[in-house]
């Protein structure tokens, strides 16, 4: 059987579609312009969404693959329009966010020559990236866009770049295509020692107090339910990290709460206490650790993660148990004994309600005064049943999105967790909606963060796309503000915000809008932006100097936490 001849530009279209791909966020320029002539054919398999800047490009492809669990695309020029990506696939390396960026380069002719609009994109991007190639011939495509695919998507997911060079795109090729599966000296799914996993079952058998930390690994590897069967039969509480909140549903009994520098008491007083601590799909970040001198010195480390490097990176670990989470964990449940740990999971009631009292309360439910975050956040999560996708930006507004929005359904948090990129809210909140165009997107922003990417909301006009935009609006760039206050004197250098008129520039978007600052329009606002079809636009008026309280202050031990702050 005779192969077709047929252009470059036109084999990546047909090898993008081989892979499933459906969604493709881009911008098109000169050196990208034959892809794009190439796609001008393939729009009613390849839907385009035309963003409004190349780094909105990648944050959408991270959306996108965040919620839906699939590869995001994003397909961009040369020069500015690819280096535009760098934070977004930064951020999805830091992330383990399987995401394919597709950057137009200058003919192989021209290489070195510094022609107009030439970077070194796999040079800049190796480094951040899990894969970054250079298609110099027509010929590689197929290959090059498989292994692209089945690197971003395997093992632990990650961005993957190709730099593709203008030549390739217009010379001709006998195209067929490809899936690879398997690259010699690449192990994305290494195997599990069951001498690990039997010391492992020997600890966790044996523990008096146990702690599993549930991190994105089990959203990523779909292991929430492996999750759930083995904290049920060993009757193990759990901490969430940032990225984990939803693996688990906010209402089960052994969910004690968030992680980290602003998590709940609990958990966090509770790691240095605890006799085993089990790991799952989580990287001991430093947010999460704190003083690493003093993080669970008492307790043996399990640690079950896919990715060898993490293992005893930051802490050192007494059983590693390597592999896919989904697969290690359905092994453990099968093997340990059914346990009860009634006295030891009551121990965390008196530190739940230490901070319900002294911090949930009052930020949920203040007596008076002007509007809290933390307020605003959870009555939109009840308003949509928790059953909403939180994407939020960086700063405070995470930090209290985070913690006050509840969870019932897997694949629910959007953020930017190691990278912690202002500005990423709106484009993920964009690509979010089309890959689960089957829930309400909650997007919650600071006036800060809104700024960086507000040019979206050109993106979302055209679209349609149904973001929910909660702007959380204290006029200032809170979180640094936060930390002027605590560590500087309360010395404001450049954090206080003059803001726009939002409703003016929601109107010239065509995006319905609404102003709340009393506490009695909440819920009427809320459910105005529930209830219209299409993309809303909600500003809340908050509390100018509020503080996400509790908080570890930096090179504090974890289970140190401020309950007020006096500043």
């Amino acid at each position: 059987m005779s192969k077709e001849r047929i252009s470059g530009s036109e084999a990546l279209m047909r090898s993008l579609e081989h892979e499933g791909v459906k969604t493709i966020f881009g911008y098109p320029g000169g050196a990208i312009m034959p892809v794009f002539d190439a796609l001008y054919d393939h729009r009613d398999k390849l839907n385009h969404i035309l963003v409004r800047h190349e780094q909105g490009a990648a944050h959408a492809a991270q959306g996108f693959a965040r919620v839906s669990g699939e590869v995001g695309v994003c397909l961009v020029t040369s020069g500015p329009g690819a280096t535009n990506t760098i934070t977004g696939v930064a951020d999805a390396m830091i992330d383990s966010t399987p995401i394919v960026v597709i950057a137009g380069q200058v003919g192989a002719g021209l290489l070195g020559t510094d022609a107009f609009q030439e970077v070194d994109l796999v040079g800049i991007t190796q480094p951040i990236s899990k894969w970054s190639y250079q298609i110099r011939r027509a010929e590689d495509v197929a290959w090059a866009v498989s292994r692209a695919f089945y690197i971003a998507r395997s093992g632990r997911p990650g961005p993957v770049v190709l730099d593709f060079a203008k030549n390739a795109q217009i010379d001709m090729t006998d195209f067929e295509p490809m899936k690879v599966d398997f690259i010699r000296s690449y192990d994305p799914d290494p195997e599990t020692n069951p001498k690990a996993l039997a010391e492992a079952v020997a600890l966790i058998n044996e523990s008096k107090k146990p702690l599993v930390l549930v991190g994105q690994g089990v959203e990523l590897g779909n292991a929430q339910q492996e999750l759930r069967a083995f904290v049920e039969k060993a009757d193990i509480p759990c901490g969430c990290t940032l990225l984990g909140l939803s693996a688990l549903p906010t209402s089960h009994p052994l969910n004690k709460g968030m992680l980290g520098m602003h998590g709940n008491l609990g958990p966090n007083v509770k790691t240095n206490e605890c006799d085993v601590l089990i790991a799952v799909g989580m990287r001991f970040d430093d947010r999460v650790t704190g003083k690493l001198e003093t993080y669970a010195k008492q307790a043996k480390v399990i640690h079950l993660d896919i990715d060898p490097s993490e293992i005893g990176k930051n802490v050192p670990v007494d059983v590693p148990v390597l592999g896919d989470c989904k697969r290690t964990l359905a092994l453990l449940t099968e093997l340990i004994q059914s346990n009860t740990h009634t006295e030891w999971i009551n121990s965390f009631a008196s530190y739940e309600e230490t901070e319900y009292t002294r911090v949930i309360e009052k930020e949920i439910h203040p007596s008076s005064g002007p509007l809290n975050m933390g307020e605003v956040v959870r009555a939109v999560s009840e308003a949509t049943e928790n059953k909403a996708i939180l994407v939020t930006d960086v700063g405070q507004n995470q930090m209290m999105a985070c913690r006050y929005f509840k969870y019932s359904q897997n694949r629910s948090v959007v953020t930017s967790g190691g990278m912690g990129t202002m500005g990423f809210c709106l484009p993920a909140a964009i690509g979010a909606t089309f890959g689960a165009p089957q829930r309400t997107v909650c997007a919650f922003m600071g006036d800060g963060g809104l700024q960086m990417t507000m040019q979206e909301l050109g993106t979302i006009m055209e679209q349609k796309a149904p973001v929910k935009i909660i702007l959380l609006n204290n006029n200032y760039l809170g979180n640094v503000r936060q930390w002027q206050a605590m560590f500087f004197n309360r010395r404001y250098s450049f954090t206080p915000m003059m803001n726009p008129d939002y409703k003016q520039i929601a109107s010239a978007y065509g995006i319905p809008f609404r102003r709340v600052a009393e506490r009695e329009d909440l819920n009427e606002a809320i459910r105005e932006m529930l209830t219209t079809d299409g993309p809303f636009f909600l500003e809340a008026c908050v509390i100018e100097e509020g503080n996400v309280l509790p908080m570890t202050p930096p090179g504090s031990s974890v289970n140190y936490m401020m309950l007020d702050l006096d500043c």
